[in-house]
């Protein structure tokens, strides 16, 4: 059985910092990543990693404040100066693709599994 499962939401102050986790078991997927659903919207992809060679791509709106790793089995993303923007549900997503199809150009449909979400709040 397939898990994803976050955790570490919470809330912080604009220029803060927080970390999310997702655990993953039951299955080693190559193109992991996090989606972001702010109020009022759909969700966005704003990091993902490929496992193969550890490359990973983020959103403009989180380049340089991001960072998405697995050092084993769970995934994080480490959020630094935190926006009041940065506030919504923040959900974990795997699927098996390949190099050029593990891009920002996927959208949520493009994900087979899916973690619960964890949420963010950012104020100013």
């Amino acid at each position: 059985q397939v898990l994803l499962v976050e955790s570490g939401g919470g809330s912080a102050q604009a220029g803060g910092s927080l970390t999310l986790s997702c655990a993953i078991s039951g299955y080693s997927f190559n193109c992991i990543s996090w989606f972001r659903q702010q109020p009022g919207k759909g969700r966005g992809l704003v990091a993902l990693l490929r496992s193969g060679d550890r490359s990973s791509d983020y959103a403009d709106s989180v380049k340089g404040r991001f960072t998405i790793s697995r050092p084993h089995h769970t995934l994080f993303l480490q959020m630094n100066n935190l926006k009041p923007e940065d506030t919504g549900m923040y959900y974990c997503a795997a699927k098996t693709s390949t190099w050029e199809r593990c891009s920002l150009n996927s959208g949520e449909d493009d994900y087979n599994y899916w973690g619960q979400g964890t949420e963010v709040t950012v104020s100013e």
